[in-house]
């Protein structure tokens, strides 16, 4: 309707409008100076709008993840060849690398998985502990940075800053390696011994323990570190191995011709 003027709950909409109808200086620094008081509304005699307050009711966090089992790869198998760069230092690593050690931890983790996360301060406190003992650890990401550009090399650098990781943590691109150790999941765990000149063998490859994001189950390691202590005191491995879970491996989306 002509000659009504229309206000917004935002100050600074109604002081634009209004400046428009005061043409001089003083007017308008009156105006704007009145804007700034909670009575300003008042003495134009315009009513408040009341304050409402809305109380959202308070959420569990659920974490939604693919759930993956690491699957079953033969015990006493042989563990494959790999050339693999480390994002942090820029150094190639290679099986042979670790010829000299009793043992090689082989972990598959990524950047960006909840059961990774889960699990990661523990996972560098038990590789602290036995490669004090003599233990080759090292741990690789396969996941694909088209699909998951997140755990990409350059954030790589950054988590094994932050984690301090004391194994390097190598970039498997191709997914080769990841196909050939026949890891399907993050975490996944491969731990193999070596007798003298042997190449190393298969003894254990299963989960780090019982604890998952959100079942509220300790972390404790007992699982790896039972099958590590068997292995670094020439003990056999239990041959009863629980799975790994975790989130599927990243496979690289297949390109249609």
């Amino acid at each position: 309707m002509a000659g009504v003027l229309t206000v917004t709950a935002s100050s600074v909409g109604v002081c634009g409008r209004l400046l428009a109808l005061f043409p001089s200086l003083s007017a308008r620094k009156g105006l704007c100076s009145s804007l700034t008081s909670a009575r300003c509304y008042s003495s134009l005699g315009w009513k408040s709008l009341p304050c409402r307050t809305t109380v959202l009711p308070s959420r569990k966090l659920v974490i939604r993840a693919a759930r993956t089992e690491s699957k079953g790869v033969t015990l006493g198998s042989r563990a494959p060849d790999f050339e693999l760069p480390e994002p942090l230092t820029g150094k190639v690593w290679k099986l042979d690398d670790f010829e000299s050690y009793p043992a090689l931890l082989v972990m598959f983790i990524c950047n960006h998985c909840p059961f990774v996360i889960h699990l990661k301060k523990d996972i560098v406190k038990l590789s602290n502990f036995y490669m004090k003992k003599g233990l080759a650890v090292i741990a690789i990401s396969s996941n694909s940075i088209i699909t998951h550009p997140q755990d990409g090399p350059e954030f790589m650098v950054e988590e094994a800053k932050i984690f301090n990781y004391p194994f390097p943590y190598l970039y498997d691109e191709s997914q080769d390696v990841a196909r050939n150790f026949g890891a399907v999941c993050t975490p996944e765990f491969l731990l193999f011994k070596k007798d003298g000149r042997r190449p190393f063998e298969l003894v254990y490859h299963g989960q780090f323990d019982d604890s998952r994001p959100s079942n509220n189950m300790p972390i404790t390691g007992r699982d790896l570190s039972l099958a590590i202590d068997c292995v670094l005191s020439g003990q056999p491995v239990p041959s009863i191995q629980k799975p790994s879970v975790g989130c599927s491996i990243k496979w690289n989306p297949e390109v249609k011709t």
